[in-house]
């Protein structure tokens, strides 16, 4: 898989958990694994080379 395609499925995990999150305001469990792919994709983007 390249950088791009985990870029990618990185971010659509944040938009499923996000959506998790509207949906279950509440629920702790959902915070914590919405915050772990956000994380991820934090680290994802600061490794990434800066567009030319």
């Amino acid at each position: 898989m390249s950088d791009n395609d985990e870029t990618a499925t990185l971010q659509h995990a944040m938009v499923e958990q996000l959506m998790a999150v509207i949906g279950a305001p509440d629920d702790e469990d959902v915070a914590r694994a919405a915050d772990d792919v956000v994380r991820a994709l934090d680290v994802r983007l600061r490794e990434s080379p800066a567009p030319a």
